[in-house]
């Protein structure tokens, strides 16, 4: 596994200027509530979280001082996902916050060295290595001048990628957006690497080398050279609004659309300037207190690979859904989410779960 992980290395380095995903690890989303809604809160974030969502929505949090935590395991806990974030206020009209990104795979088997000199397995060789992403947001808010509820945000973000000893990268952008609250109705606008966002690869060749059989060394396959990535700007506008209902029940509902602009993807609008990626979401809540979430997004069109009875292949459009839950007492938030991703498979689409906890404080 250690030899395919060190093939697999230039992959991001030896991409072309503007790659499709490109530090699309920024892009999975974070906190439970979020989550579970679908990942629907550029209109709605009001917490440390907004940091990520949209941080034109740190001068709305309710509390002075705001923590969040979040952990989550991807693809049967092969892969983790951890979050954290803080935020607070400068003054009535101005706050801040900072929140740290790790999407990471764990003890990968370097087995280069595990045949020795003398053609025998020595199981003591096989070393381990972490495959991982991290991001630091420094953010900042401010109410803009007299028009109420209309708050603009922006992200400073240092990003660094790791692959063992084979490679590492360093990158750096500006996310930015806006914030419209008015008579019930939530308004966002988040752009993110407005500026594009530049990472610089390096790449370790001593260590690449180990890795790569001589038939590839002599040329078919020349080591990768340290290259620069840049992530174009994405665009996600949002709407919600909330709803009493009767007996302090009260309902949320919230749309996102997601633009990129890094080439043709498999999304319901898709074009070869922009794809545009819909969400939506659902929170119902009991006085504050007990809350009920549910979303669906990220639809894709999969490929039907057994034929029909007319002997043709169709397809079909296959979605990601989510389930939630939280608890909000005396400030502390502790919420629940259950995310099923569809994967395509040779001859079928099979889904996989996630599970996500987060939990918040929020302090007067």
């Amino acid at each position: 596994m250690g030899a395919t992980a060190a093939l697999a290395v230039p992959a991001a380095a030896q991409s072309t200027k503007t790659p499709k995903y490109s530090n699309e690890f920024l892009n999975i989303g974070v906190g439970a509530r979020a989550l579970g809604m679908g990942k629907v809160q550029v209109s709605l974030a009001d917490n440390a979280t907004a940091g990520y969502w949209n941080p034109a929505g740190l001068v709305n949090q309710t509390h002075k001082y705001d923590g969040v935590l979040m952990h989550s395991e991807l693809f049967s806990g092969v892969v983790k996902n951890d979050y954290a974030a803080f935020s607070m206020p400068l003054d009535d009209k101005s706050a801040i916050g900072a929140s740290v990104m790790r999407l990471g795979v764990d003890n990968i088997a370097d087995t280069r060295n595990l045949i020795n000199e003398y053609g025998y397995v020595d199981y003591s060789k096989i070393e381990f290595f972490s495959v991982a992403d991290y991001a630091l947001l420094l953010s900042y808010a401010r109410k803009l001048g007299n028009v109420e509820g209309l708050s603009l945000g922006a992200n400073g973000k240092i990003i660094y990628r790791n692959i063992g000893k084979f490679a590492h990268g360093y990158g750096f952008g500006i996310d930015a957006g806006l914030q419209y609250n008015h008579k019930g109705w939530n308004l966002g606008l988040m752009a993110r690497d407005i500026t594009t966002t530049f990472t610089q690869w390096n790449i370790n060749a001593d260590e690449y080398q180990k890795g790569v059989s001589s038939t590839i060394a002599n040329g078919n396959d020349p080591t990768p050279k340290n290259s620069a990535e840049i992530t174009l700007p994405r665009f996600v506008l949002g709407a919600g609004r909330r709803f009493a209902l009767p007996k302090e029940f009260s309902a949320l509902v919230a749309v996102d659309l997601e633009t990129t602009t890094d080439g043709q993807r498999n999304t319901p609008i898709s074009t070869s300037a922009v794809s545009v990626d819909p969400r939506i979401g659902l929170e119902l809540g009991y006085k504050d207190l007990v809350f009920l979430r549910g979303g669906a997004g990220n639809y894709q069109k999969i490929q039907d690979f057994t034929a029909n009875a007319g002997g043709t292949y169709g397809s079909s459009w296959k979605g990601q859904y989510s389930l939630g839950a939280g608890v909000a007492v005396s400030g502390l938030r502790i919420d629940l989410a259950l995310s099923r991703l569809a994967v395509e498979k040779l001859g079928s689409a099979s889904q996989t779960n996630s599970l996500i906890v987060s939990l918040g404080y929020g302090l007067k």
